[in-house]
């Protein structure tokens, strides 16, 4: 049976028992600052748990796609080890949303392994939880019950087990409840811990003989703030399958890389590197397979959904799973950028069931490429930092390569630890385990921090909000309404008054005020009474409840009370920006392709910003046309019409999508260039939006890209103007022009011509001091000269190391390659300053490269102790600093490390 059929068989099984199929939410979740990636099925329903929305339907089927690489849920270093662990997978699963319960998810999840997929009865195990005293909770006796009664299995295969295998919990707080597992017994052959003194293979033994294959979650407690545990009003089922190890059990594979999922990309890989794939464990080369079949899959869907690799973020992780399957692509011997060529066997894979990943496969294969080849040049200068660590702990007492060298290996160039440990196993030294994990719990608990401040919700997470009626938003810009509440840094409810000086969130039954979201920020403005004044800094969303945050700058203000809420001026230059951004993703898609796509956006009062797929900068002719196109658009003065549809209607007219973005049954669709609702086919311009926008494209009042740059790997964003941003910015432009024409004394029509001809007097000058720089009575050569009269050296090498004075970088460039040429074999390094500003720069023969001298690492390595970086060529290599008081330890530094380089050559 294929994965496809199995996949498909799972979500027609639920059909038929009246599930409605839910597609997977993205990798990158929407509207979710607490998590970093999808790692469960539920995470797409996390707001039903939470009381904050209604379920649109009681019983949901799908197959979502989860990431597993970060917080508690990391699979990332166990992948490769064993032939079970992904970061990437597919999770299968069936919920009910106060629907049906434990007896109905037991029953049919038998149902469908034993009857309709055919898994032996007898080799199936089920698992209940024990209870816990501390929690005061009891066993789950029911689910007990329930498995020898709608089941046929026997009592002695329903094993109980705590807290920490069979109940589940959202987090710290918030909904919870006992789960049920069905593992699977392989067979004794499957067994991994056959050498480890005194281990039994049993369920939850630790070993690959017994796999759980299926978790029934019943979500039937909810846990407040002080730890209490309280029975839920609603009760919940939340199972989840893993298509992986379902097919290797479906498909009698020993392994889940052995499946249809896998064997593919396995197979492009050896036809790639050369090397065979052994299905073996324990093996270097076979484990290099598994890791980079799994990552590239990792990769594929991950950019796909947004998460292009970058140095923060989400961005960071992806790039750290890049490095890693690029490093255990060099066990392949694969030195060149190879991985992208695997994109195109995921798409044939799984393409089928995530139409995403095909549309978007050139895209992610470009983003791959260029990541591959910018990693290998800062893979070669980890290995370099390895090396050097591990000739000092060579040189040490223990053999220990210390836990910083580790991290930074980690940390900056994307080593895995276990990569660190198997390359100082083979110098027979070690690494300090425990110095890496004390910085990497202390990184793990910054990160935890970043996510408990990072948004209102996990402080309203077991809060019952009320609904705020806010259609008036798109209509008027003031309307009345009742204070139902204020939120505080507790949560809602907590105070039924507010005075003078006050910060809250004040919730309304009806507002006008648009609350944040779809990249456009929230509206400001005032809510007012008679006596009373509340200055609006934000509004914000959490699911049907708008909040308006602020200040109470006059009189005070009581639940119940009704106010005024009247919304700032700056709500038309946010209507312009947003209308504009609309304009400017459709002239992209003129100028550059089809291909390109929307990966977030900024709309405020000052400008807009857009973010978009594209593998490079715009040239200037295409960023031109893109302004034209807009223009033109503005110009002509189209109408924008706002209509609300039924969703499959609004794809049938090609309405866009931002991709990931969570759509109801309805949505409201904005369409630029129809006169009316009859006539959106019409328009030139359709997106799915929840934003304000302007009546007609005239209203924008002009357009002005001012910014273009790449924030990603394969993702380009672009700033621009329009209304009132865009007249300051002429005017502040005619003010710098009007300026430099009085200080270069010409007129504005000649200003160009009066700079070009002084860059032109520039370059002769700096070509005149250039020559004077090579004149054998210069200071600079005057200087080096006496350096290398008092020159130290080792063999027939001469060490020049010293500080200049009153010379240009290039002056002291010619002296390096002067010096270079009289001593035939030379290491120089020399410094000077400038106003404070200090140069490094070190230049080596090329007889010392071939031992390994590199005149890039060395600046690298001095330039921090002077407060500064920089790099270059073998050859030469320059470095910058903000410490002239340290230019003498930077020297000493250099020569130590010149010295102990050609001690080892």
């Amino acid at each position: 049976m294929s994965a496809k059929q199995i996949r498909s068989g799972f979500i027609d099984f639920f059909k038929d028992k009246s599930h409605e199929f839910i597609p997977s939410s993205p990798i990158v979740p929407i509207d979710d600052e607490t998590l970093l990636f999808a790692n469960a099925g539920m995470n797409q329903f996390k707001d039903i748990f939470l009381g904050l929305v209604s379920p649109e339907y009681g019983r949901v089927v799908n197959s979502q796609k989860c990431l597993r690489v970060s917080g508690k849920h990391n699979d990332l270093e166990e992948v490769g080890k064993d032939t079970y662990h992904h970061t990437f997978f597919e999770m299968l699963g069936n919920w009910s949303f106060d629907d049906y319960f434990k007896a109905e998810a037991i029953e049919w999840a038998w149902e469908l392994l034993t009857k309709v997929w055919g898994i032996d009865p007898d080799s199936l195990w089920a698992t209940v939880f024990a209870g816990h005293k501390a929690d005061g909770l009891p066993g789950d006796d029911e689910a007990a019950r329930l498995w020898t009664k709608v089941t046929s299995i026997p009592a002695e295969r329903v094993l109980a087990f705590g807290k920490k295998d069979n109940f589940w919990e959202m987090g710290d707080i918030g909904p919870c409840g006992p789960c049920s597992e069905i593992h699977i017994d392989l067979g004794p052959d499957m067994c991994d811990k056959k050498s480890v003194p005194g281990h039994k293979c049993g369920v939850n033994g630790g070993c690959s003989r017994f796999i759980e294959l299926w978790n029934l979650v019943f979500i039937q407690y909810n846990r407040t703030e002080g730890g209490k545990l309280a029975e839920l009003g609603a009760k919940y089922v939340d199972t989840g399958a893993g298509l992986e190890r379902i097919a290797a059990v479906l498909q009698k594979k020993n392994s889940n890389y052995d499946t249809d999922l896998f064997m593919p990309i396995i197979e492009r890989i050896a036809d790639l590197t050369g090397h065979k794939y052994t299905y073996e464990r324990n093996n270097n080369i076979d484990n290099a397979f598994r890791v980079i079949s799994d990552h590239i899959r990792s990769l594929t869907f991950a950019i796909t959904d947004g998460a292009t690799p970058s140095n923060e973020g989400r961005g960071y992780v992806i790039r750290r799973i890049l490095r890693r399957a690029s490093r255990f692509g060099r066990e392949l011997g694969m030195h060149d950028p190879f991985m992208y060529k695997l994109v195109p066997v995921v798409v044939d894979c799984l393409g089928d069931a995530f139409g995403e990943i095909s549309e978007r496969a050139d895209f992610v294969s470009t983003v791959v490429e260029s990541e591959e080849a910018s990693f290998g040049r800062t893979l070669d200068r980890g290995i370099e930092i390895f090396n050097t660590a591990a000739k000092r702990a060579q040189k040490s007492k223990d053999k220990v390569i210390n836990g910083e060298d580790a991290f930074q290996l980690y940390d900056t160039y994307g080593f895995p630890f276990d990569l660190t440990e198997l390359m100082a196993e083979e110098r027979s030294l070690k690494v300090d385990t425990a110095k890496f994990n004390e910085l990497m719990e202390a990184q793990r608990q910054r990160a935890r921090a970043a996510q408990k401040s990072a948004s209102l919700i996990s402080v309203l997470a077991d809060t019952k909000l009320p609904t705020t009626e806010d259609l008036h938003k798109y209509h008027v810009d003031d309307c009345d309404g009742k204070i139902v509440g204020f939120v505080d840094e507790k949560g809602f409810g907590n105070v039924g008054n507010v005075e003078i000086g006050g910060e809250v969130g004040i919730v309304l039954d009806r507002t006008c005020f648009y609350a944040e979201a779809g990249g456009q920020v929230g509206d400001c403005g005032i809510i007012e009474s008679d006596k009373a004044r509340f200055i609006v800094a934000n509004t914000v969303r959490i699911a049907d409840c708008v909040i308006h945050r602020g200040k109470v700058a006059e009189g005070a203000f009581t639940k119940g009370q009704t106010v005024k809420a009247v919304v700032s001026k700056d709500r038309d230059s946010i209507k312009k920006n947003h209308t504009a951004t609309h304009l400017l993703q459709w002239a992209l898609q003129q100028v550059l392709g089809d291909s390109v796509r929307q990966q977030g956006s900024l709309v405020c009062t000052d400008y807009l910003r857009f973010d978009f797929t594209y593998p490079k900068a715009l040239t200037p002719n295409e960023k031109k046309k893109v302004e034209q196109l807009v223009c033109e658009k503005v110009t002509a003065a189209l109408p924008v019409t706002c209509v609300v549809m039924p969703r499959a209607e609004a794809e049938k007219l090609g309405a866009m999508a931002l991709f990931g973005e969570k759509y109801g049954s309805e949505v409201r669709v904005v369409a630029i260039g129809a006169a009316n609702e009859e006539l959106v086919r019409e328009a030139f311009s359709r997106e799915f939006c929840g934003g304000t926008h302007c009546d007609n494209t005239g209203q924008i009042g002009g357009f002005k890209i001012i910014k273009e740059e790449s924030i990603s790997a394969g993702v380009r964003r672009i700033t621009a103007l329009t209304g009132s941003g865009l007249t300051k910015y002429f005017e502040d432009r005619g003010e710098i022009v009007e300026k430099l024409s009085v200080m270069l004394n010409t007129s504005a029509e000649a200003l160009i011509e009066r700079v070009d001809r002084l860059i032109k007097e520039n370059k002769k000058l700096a070509k005149k001091l250039k020559s004077g720089a090579r004149q054998p009575g210069s200071d600079a050569m005057v200087e080096a000269k006496k350096l290398l009269e008092k020159c130290e050296k080792i063999g027939q090498t001469s060490v020049i190391i010293g500080r200049l004075s009153h010379v240009s970088v290039e002056q002291a460039r010619e002296a390096i390659d002067m010096l270079k040429k009289k001593a035939k074999s030379a290491a120089v390094v020399l410094a000077f300053d400038d106003d404070g500003k200090v140069t490094l720069l070190a230049g080596f023969t090329d007889d010392l490269i071939k031992k390994g001298l590199k005149a890039g690492v060395l600046v690298k390595e001095i330039a921090p102790i002077v407060d500064g970086g920089g790099g270059g060529r073998p050859q030469m290599a320059q470095a910058g600093g903000k410490k002239p008081e340290k230019i003498k330890d930077a020297l000493d530094k250099a020569r130590e490390l010149i010295q102990e380089k050609l001690a080892n050559a």
